[in-house]
């Protein structure tokens, strides 16, 4: 029996310190793109590259661009977005929504946020897959926006509406992305304030629901895992319908796995995808983010890469 409970003891250790080391590889990765997402601030050049991520559009020394938000200037424009659709499409079937788990700032971020022992909010099954078409609703609603203004162009009314938007008419979900109010927006408010004093002239009702919804998003960051990447992303929501398409995927040994009695990699996914209840010899779930948080936690390591 002692000889039972120390293999025990002794599993769970190797299964932590392997889930943490697995962990720490992550950060590392992530702090290290966000360094080169602003790579300019280091004189290094910028690179002509979309990725399918919440970048900052409005950061001057920023090296890569946003998808979405390339593609909502490019509709605004009346020019159809190649560019970011290729992105999106490219990364999509490669690598899934991995950008999302090892690259995106504002994931970065929300992981951080939920380190910790705390008490979460705990999300029905039910309720978790309805809260899901949130971020396709905000999605369609940004399309959409972004293609009456392109039409609005060719009518006289339609320009000065245009004209009346403003950035906001531009790119409709960039001008309240909390990505971009966090990473940009506030570094520069605090430069302008810093070197020009404060001014009550430059709260604006944008600014105001740029930082509500900014606080609303770190707020629920805290409570519930990757809130903002389950519910409410758009481009997550883009990447998502090609991802089910992706070579990179995750298989379940059926021999290795004790799928009776436990659930420790659906316990452990910050995106509450039903591991147990997809296809074991290879699943490419839409809402997946490649965190590898399953894999590392599984205690009979039934549960891998691949690809394709």
């Amino acid at each position: 029996m002692r000889k039972i409970e120390k293999n025990i003891v002794k599993l769970t250790a190797n299964l932590r310190t392997r889930f943490i080391i697995v962990e720490a590889i992550r950060k590392i990765v992530q702090f290290t793109f966000l360094i080169m997402f602003s790579s300019t601030i280091l004189g290094l050049s910028a690179i002509a590259l979309t990725l399918p991520i919440l970048l900052s559009s409005s950061l001057p020394s920023r090296a890569f661009e946003g998808a979405l938000n390339v593609m909502q200037k490019m509709i605004y424009d009346a020019i159809f977005p190649f560019i970011p659709l290729a992105s999106i499409i490219i990364f999509g079937v490669l690598t899934g929504r991995a950008l999302c788990g090892w690259a995106c700032p504002l994931g970065l971020i929300q992981d951080l946020l939920a380190l910790g022992e705390k008490r979460g909010i705990t999300i029905s099954p039910r309720t978790h897959k309805s809260l899901i078409d949130l971020k396709y609703m905000i999605l369609a609603l940004t399309i959409t926006l972004s293609i009456s203004l392109s039409l609005a162009q060719f009518t006289a009314g339609g320009q000065i509406y245009r004209m009346m938007l403003g950035v906001f008419g531009q790119a409709p979900f960039t001008s309240l992305s909390p990505s971009d109010t966090l990473l940009s927006v506030l570094p520069r408010l605090f430069l302008y304030i810093q070197y020009l004093g404060f001014d009550v002239s430059i709260i604006s009702p944008l600014l105001v629901a740029r930082l509500i919804i900014l606080l609303a998003v770190l707020i629920l960051a805290v409570y519930i895992p990757r809130a903002w990447c389950r519910y409410l992303c758009p481009q997550g929501a883009l990447s998502a319908i090609v991802s089910r398409f992706s070579l990179l995927g995750l298989s379940r040994s059926p021999v290795r796995c004790i799928k009776v009695g436990c659930h420790i990699c659906e316990d452990v996914c910050p995106m509450m995808i039903p591991i147990l209840k997809l296809p074991r010899e290879k699943f490419t779930d839409p809402e997946c983010i490649y965190c590898l948080r399953c894999v590392t936690a599984c205690p009979s390591r039934a549960i891998k890469l691949k690809f394709p």
